[in-house]
């Protein structure tokens, strides 16, 4: 087989092994509603009564090992308290006085997929998509005063909340047998990272025990989720100690197998999907437990129990957490916790994919249009690895002059195998003809390719963004597929100019389809993607063209 054509089978199985990963993500089960378990103790809690929804386990407090309290979890959504409205300059959140919960969440500054006149609707506790942010205290089995938990109805001032200076404090209260707590959450003008406090007043004559726990909830349903480009929705985890410090846990994982009492000294837990995230940051010198499950009904939950604090008689203490609502953004995460831009999965690859992005960013804040900027930088990639596909090219000229030859050879002694390879490699020896000359410098850039391809599919600042013409978000595909085809046609002219002696019949016959099977796959494949590959071909094309007539006038 010719050289250029294992560049395209290498291609092709880059997009086999994107079809296999949407196959093995449609192929997943709805999952079944998991049994609740075993009944436990429930933490003391002010208002058991005022639930009837049966137990479902969370952490116990942190008090050095994990103990497995059960506390009722709302069942589908259903809240007896009231909702709060708060709206920022960022975020939209609908807060429950029951548990104190973020039952709702929108991205003021990011478009819905269908409507980008409408705010991204992140988190829901109704209809298809049940996803919500929950804390609380936690107590030991043993505790003799109480704590409110993510069930326990606080009060509040005022139901609704407005961000008009830098700052806004939006308190909850809870009392009860001499404990008064106040939860307040604070948001940050300009910010998506929310602080989250707890002020425990003790005024009885015993000390007062308890853990800060913090919990994402959701379901499977995401309504972003393309049918032909999968990509990871799910907890994940952080262990900066650990081998392997960022760890995905699925949600068929889950199912087979738990996560409990992983002890980590900072760390943080999150639930990601393409573009957004929500994330709980404790204390990043505390050593926390961390937490993944089923919780029953189709949910699943990650999360952390922070330290034990004790609160002596007549004294008040404090508990604190930090929860981010909002994009994946590399310019936010990095400066929050260590590691957090890993929510932006861009895999394997990431130790090539973040230069690259930190230099899509730089040619985007030039230019100002990110199509522009994927031009650009194709462009700059084929600069540096213009002298590795020189050599392939010029490898795969002198194999085309050749043909003739090798057509020959191929005619006389096809017929026995052994015979036919042994001719062809004496030409090559007469000729000094490298057969792998065409194929590595292409393979090393291989890497580099895929690496950017990771880039524009998970960064944020590809969706809804234009480019030109008909091209109004590059996240999306081509409204009018003119992209693919430009594409198709592209990949076409470069097989016309690829030796295809070598090759048998049916070799030959399933590279002729490889234009019109990539040019299916990539109907759907977001703009931007396609416009780098477009831009790369007309390149590759443009390039061997040109070393290829350079040689021929050579050996005139």
């Amino acid at each position: 087989m010719n050289m250029r054509s294992m560049w395209w089978l290498a291609l092709a199985f880059t997009l086999t092994w994107i079809w296999l990963e949407w196959t093995a993500f449609s192929a997943q089960k709805v999952e079944q509603t998991l049994a609740s378990s075993t009944a436990q103790e429930v933490p003391v809690a002010s208002d058991n009564a005022q639930v009837a929804a049966p137990g479902t386990d969370v952490p116990g407090a942190n008090a050095g090992a994990v103990e497995n309290d059960s506390v009722p979890v709302l069942q589908n959504g259903i809240s007896q308290g009231q909702r709060i409205h708060v709206t920022t300059d960022t975020l939209d959140l609908i807060i429950d006085t029951q548990g104190g919960d973020i039952r709702e969440a929108k991205l003021l500054q990011f478009g819905a997929s269908h409507n980008p006149d409408e705010p991204f609707h992140l988190m829901s506790d109704n209809g298809p998509l049940v996803y919500m942010a929950q804390n609380g205290l936690a107590t030991q089995k043993q505790a003799k005063l109480p704590a409110p938990t993510h069930k326990s109805v606080y009060q509040t001032a005022q139901t609704s909340y407005q961000l008009t200076g830098d700052k806004l404090e939006v308190p909850l209260t809870w009392e009860q047998d001499g404990v008064k707590v106040t939860k307040t959450y604070t948001f940050t003008k300009g910010k998506y990272l929310i602080d989250v406090s707890y002020k425990v007043e003790n005024t009885t004559a015993e000390p007062w025990t308890g853990s800060l726990y913090s919990q994402l909830v959701r379901n499977r349903y995401n309504p972003d989720e393309s049918w032909m480009m999968y990509t990871y929705t799910g907890p994940v985890l952080y262990d900066g100690n650990a081998e392997e410090k960022y760890v995905k846990h699925s949600f068929d994982d889950l199912n087979t197998q738990a996560i409990s009492g992983r002890n980590v000294t900072g760390g943080w837990a999150a639930m990601i999907q393409q573009y957004f995230l929500t994330a709980i940051v404790p204390d990043q010198a505390a050593q926390n437990s961390y937490f993944a499950k089923p919780l029953g009904e189709g949910r699943y939950a990650v999360g952390v129990v922070e330290p034990m604090v004790e609160v002596a008689p007549g004294q008040t203490g404090s508990l604190n957490s930090q929860l981010f609502i909002g994009p994946e953004s590399q310019k936010l995460l990095a400066d929050i916790a260590d590691g957090l831009e890993l929510t932006i999965d861009y895999g394997v690859l990431t130790f090539l994919s973040e230069p690259l992005f930190w230099l899509l960013d730089q040619i985007h804040s030039v230019v100002g249009n990110w199509g522009v900027a994927i031009i650009l930088l194709t462009i700059l990639i084929k600069l540096v690895f213009y002298k590795l596909s020189e050599t392939s090219y010029r490898s795969m000229a002198r194999l085309r002059k050749f043909q003739p030859k090798l057509q020959q050879l191929k005619e006389n002694y096809g017929d026995d195998k052994v015979i036919f390879q042994q001719k062809m490699m004496k030409l090559y020896k007469e000729e000094k003809i490298n057969p792998l000359g065409g194929c590595l410098p292409i393979l090393i850039q291989m890497p580099v390719f895929i690496a950017l391809y990771w880039v524009l599919l998970y960064s944020v600042e590809m969706r809804q963004a234009p480019f030109m013409l008909w091209i109004e978000d590059l996240s999306a595909q081509d409204p009018y597929f003119i992209l693919p085809v430009i594409m198709g046609i592209t990949m076409y002219i470069q097989q016309k100019l690829n030796p295809s002696a070598m090759m048998d019949e049916m070799q030959q016959k399933v590279m002729k389809m490889l234009p019109f099977i990539f040019t299916f796959f990539f109907l759907w494949f977001p703009a931007g993607l396609v416009l780098y590959w477009v831009v790369n071909n007309i390149l590759s094309v443009s390039q061997q063209w040109y070393i290829t007539k350079k040689i021929e006038k050579e050996d005139n």
